[in-house]
């Protein structure tokens, strides 16, 4: 993580920093959900599946002014799984040593299990605070459903229903105790820049992961050769010279045809959400598969909701000259329709080509942000329409009189006069490349609108 430009130092107080509670577990005991009744979001995905969760997941929670930071974390699995299975369990430890609090989740329906065993003894070995959540206890006898859970060693055992929301605010006034609230300290403020969501979406396995992790310089998220690793959309807070940026992980999209397991319909619908919640699209494409339908399905939903696009074509290093050639070509016939996005060619996994990209992200960023006066868009409106007027249309000829900004990411241009209703596609174009070349719109989608001045004596 690059470190923040220097600064005059701030008299503004910082916020004391959040506590941070990671919730571990074996799988599917309900830490996803009990994840979502802590932050009030339904951010986590929750199902009646096993091992659903796979990154660490982090949500920001509140209980009174008292704010803190939830972690979500895969299940614990045995020290003998291997693959997938052992990345999740190399992510939930990370995620417990970053951790202030240990929240341990077990089921108190299924009762003491072998693995919960193994996970009490790992914990008890790092000596963290830690807090024993019998999760499921709606509607059983208090005390006794767990008082086998004891025999973990943990302390007392603190009942809850995440999925009912009982017994929650007691396990996190429980939770906030184990941490002492620091007083705030004058420290250089960033926080008047705002932080820019970036997502990184793309089609499964071309190296979105590891593209973030290279950025961060440490594996915070699971990049593992098999497509579909990533099914939650993982937000991670990132700084780069100074500036803020939300970069977000998002589940590869598939094509609609395939998508059987709920799972992945769950995951289809977050990166969407996280699509048109993002200021930019990184749009990340495989140099060795080529520019396929799923590629130019998730450019079109970029393209749909507004955002601004950046294009990344990964694994450049792994193509010869033939196929880069063949690529290229590809990008410009099938994703004619952002033009007005930036190629970038790169190696995530050797950090080539890195830095350009960066810079035409901003450039996207403020592109999509831009204030645009309406003198200047009035004056540009009328030189084009003394440059090239639109063709009359039967016993029409449109007028174009003023224009003004609509809206922002994407720029919105709204243009005012008579018989607007007949101006075609292609003059709407050629006034889009004039507004774009003014104002240095690259890598954003651009509208126009047209709206024809009602007559009011039209009827009399």
């Amino acid at each position: 993580m690059a470190a923040s430009s220097g600064s005059a130092p701030s008299n503004r107080l910082e916020a004391p920093v959040k506590p941070v509670l990671a919730i571990v577990g074996r799988p599917n005991v309900g830490k996803s959900t009990l994840f979502n009744r802590l932050t009030k979001s339904r951010d986590a995905i929750v199902a009646d599946f096993a091992g659903l969760t796979r990154d660490r997941h982090y949500g920001n929670g509140r209980l009174g002014k008292r704010e803190f930071i939830v972690v979500d974390t895969g299940g614990i699995e045995p020290e003998s799984a291997d693959g997938i299975f052992r990345e999740m369990a190399r992510q939930t430890r990370q995620a417990i040593a970053e951790a202030d609090v240990v929240v341990f989740v077990v089921d108190a329906r299924q009762g003491l299990s072998a693995q919960d065993h193994e996970i009490g003894r790992y914990l008890r070995k790092l000596g963290k605070p830690t807090l024993l959540v019998a999760n499921k206890s709606e509607g059983m006898q208090e005390g006794a459903h767990t008082a086998e859970f004891f025999e973990l060693g943990l302390g007392a055992v603190i009942p809850v229903s995440a999925a009912h929301g009982q017994g929650i605010r007691s396990l996190l006034e429980t939770a906030l105790d184990q941490v002492p609230l620091e007083p705030a300290e004058d420290e250089e403020a960033n926080s008047d820049v705002a932080a820019i969501k970036l997502a990184v979406a793309g089609r499964p396995n071309v190296g979105k992961s590891t593209l973030i992790n290279t950025w961060l310089g440490e594996e915070r998220l699971i990049a593992f050769d098999m497509p579909g690793t990533t099914r939650d959309a993982i937000r991670v807070p990132f700084e780069r010279d100074g500036q803020q940026f939300e970069l977000v992980d998002t589940a590869g999209l598939r094509r609609r045809g395939k998508v059987f397991e709920a799972i992945e319909k769950f995951s289809v619908v977050k990166t969407l959400q996280a699509i048109e919640s993002a200021h930019v699209v990184l749009l990340l494409l495989d140099a060795t598969q080529g520019v396929t339908d799923q590629d130019a399905h998730i450019a079109g939903y970029a393209l749909e909701s507004g955002r601004a696009v950046v294009l990344a074509v990964n694994k450049w290093d792994a193509v010869d000259d033939y196929h880069r050639n063949l690529l290229q070509r590809s990008i410009e016939q099938r994703l004619a329709f952002l033009r007005f996005a930036s190629v970038h060619f790169i190696s995530a996994r050797k950090r080539q080509g890195l830095g350009p990209l960066w810079k035409s992200i901003l450039d996207a960023y403020r592109a999509a942000m831009c204030k645009m006066p309406t003198p200047v868009l009035t004056r540009l409106l009328l030189e084009a329409v003394q440059f090239q007027s639109p063709k009359k249309v039967g016993m029409f000829r449109p007028k174009l009189r003023y224009a003004h900004q609509g809206g922002m990411n994407p720029p919105v241009i709204v243009i005012h006069g008579n018989s607007l209703e007949h101006v075609p596609e292609a003059y709407k174009r050629f006034l889009e490349g004039r507004f774009r070349k003014e104002f240095n719109l690259v890598g954003t989608p651009l509208r126009i609108e047209m709206k024809t001045t009602v007559n009011p004596y039209a009827e009399k």
